[in-house]
């Protein structure tokens, strides 16, 4: 079953045609700068009974290496017949295409991307005949990116830093830094980032970070994301009926987030922490708490300075 995490790490891509041509870095190859890239079918079916799909393709142009296929693959987990099938793609895209065609892989823990990168050959070592080696894209060669002006630089990039690095300790570094990056650009580009971002982080702790630093951060958005997050703080204002009420309601919601970013992050919080945090009423200073909390060494942190 097709998961969200799955579906971010590869269409992304799709999102962001020229994407792959600034992983030079991550991948140590000269890849040559794209000037042209085009989303091509996925299906790639027999007309005999037996479905095979690769997860995203693209043709990338340039003008002094021509063209190349690019075919791109999110897993999440080892799979002894995923080499296979990847084998199958390559060689019936080259062949179909005429193209040089190369495997992308993307994934979100370090042993899945190192047991993707092994080179595997289809026949006995002595005669290896096809050999497939794809090229992958995980924690163990994505930039950890927490600096805000950094991350404005390449949204897309720092988007599928985040997914890469969902299950990482730094991730609330980078996330924050994509929110901040995120306030000073046009809706209609911040929207898909926010979307990919939480479907590259679901079900994982990392998750309630960014669903807080969005509600918090990017309040003025209407992703669904954003609009979800926004619809509870309502909801609880409204169970105030007043003004006043509503703003103990959003204050409450405020000290709620901060608890649950150092519970998920995996801090201890004392009882004398909690108590200071639920005890305030100061929409200021609960963001200011917020957003130490997401890169705060231990729970007292987020009162540093005070």
């Amino acid at each position: 079953m097709v998961n969200p995490p799955h579906e971010a790490m590869h269409q992304i891509f799709r999102h962001d045609v020229h994407l792959f041509s600034r992983l030079k870095d991550v991948l140590g190859l000269p890849l040559p700068t794209t000037v042209e890239a085009v989303v091509l079918p996925n299906d790639l079916t027999e007309t005999r009974p037996v479905e095979r799909r690769v997860d995203t393709l693209l043709r990338l142009d340039s003008v002094k290496e021509g063209s190349l296929l690019l075919a791109i693959e999110a897993q999440g987990k080892k799979d002894r017949a995923k080499p296979a099938s990847w084998a199958y793609y390559v060689s019936y895209l080259w062949t179909k295409y005429g193209l040089p065609t190369a495997l992308l892989v993307v994934c979100q823990d370090r042993a899945t991307a190192e047991w993707a990168a092994r080179p595997v050959a289809s026949g006995p070592a002595y005669m290896p005949t096809l050999s497939i080696r794809p090229m992958v894209v995980g924690p163990h060669n994505m930039p950890v990116i927490t600096d805000p002006a950094k991350a404005g630089e390449d949204l897309a990039l720092t988007a599928l830093s985040a997914i890469t690095h969902a299950g990482d300790p730094d991730i609330g570094g980078i996330l924050k830094a994509l929110s901040t990056a995120l306030r000073d650009v046009p809706e209609n580009v911040a929207d898909p980032i926010i979307e990919f971002t939480a479907q590259g982080l679901s079900k994982r702790p990392a998750q309630d970070i960014w669903r807080t630093l969005v509600a918090v951060d990017l309040s003025f958005y209407k992703s669904y994301l954003s609009e979800e997050l926004r619809e509870e703080g309502r909801a609880e204002g409204k169970a105030e009926g007043k003004a006043e009420g509503k703003a103990e309601g959003r204050a409450q919601a405020s000290a709620a987030a901060i608890l649950i970013v150092l519970e998920q992050r995996g801090l201890a919080v004392s009882d004398a922490v909690r108590a200071r945090v639920t005890g305030c009423d100061d929409p200021e200073l609960l963001h200011a708490w917020l957003t130490r909390a997401v890169t705060a060494a231990s729970a007292e942190d987020i009162f540093a300075g005070e």
